[in-house]
Parts: C-alpha cells; structure tokens; sequence
C-alpha cells in the first residue's frame, strides 16, 4: 500500500500534466508509439523519462502523449516531435537517455538531434 505522501506526490505530478494539456500554447507535442512493439523495445521507459525531464524543467509549452503503432516497428522505440508551426520530427531507437537529450537540444534549444532521426538510422 502506497503512504500518503507517496499519493500526493502522484497526485501532483498527474495535475501538472494536466495543467500543461489545458495550456493553449503549446510550442511542442512530444509522441511516443506505445503499441505492442513500442512497449517491448523499451518505449514505457522512454515515456517515463520524457515526461519527467518535461515536468522538472516546467515546460509548459510541451505537451507529452502517446498514441498507437506508428507503423516503423523495427526502428522502435519511436519519438515524433511536432512543433506549433507543423514541423514533425522522427525519433528512432530511443531510449530513456537519449529522450532527455532531445528535450535539451531539440525543445528547450532548437536544435534537432539529427543522429537520432529516422534519415540517420534508414
């Protein structure tokens, strides 16, 4: 059984995620493929960490979600990145390392991780 302070923090992190889903000015949309194969490569941790190196830096213009096959099953883990102006970047063969770096480089400072992109890894 969970004590009470554990609830709380989880509580917390659940509302700050809400917080940022209400938020209508979101710059980023942070996706990571979550369907069968995206769970066995290892995509629940990279997931975790996304969203927790969002929340530690209070990024309240990035929107973390998750959706169904993406339909690359042998690059997986997959990461798409959207930006407010349409752009879409794809992230393969992620990991939970690598996703905090495509939060430093590419959301907080612009910059794509190329080496991590699909054209890199084709």
């Amino acid at each position: 059984m969970k004590s009470l302070a554990e609830l709380q923090a989880i509580r917390d992190r659940v509302k700050n995620n809400v917080v940022v889903r209400e938020n209508n000015e979101i710059d980023y949309r942070v996706v990571v493929g979550m369907a069968t194969c995206g769970i066995a490569a290892g995509a629940r941790p990279v997931l975790n960490a996304c969203s927790e190196e969002v929340a530690k830096r209070n990024l309240h213009n990035v929107m973390v979600t998750q959706t169904g096959c993406i339909g690359i099953c042998k690059f997986e883990p997959v990461v798409e990145v959207f930006e407010a102006d349409g752009t879409k970047t794809t992230y393969v063969k992620m990991t939970a390392e690598k996703i905090v770096r495509v939060i430093n480089d590419h959301i907080v400072n612009g910059n794509v991780v190329t080496e991590y992109t699909i054209g890199a890894n084709a």
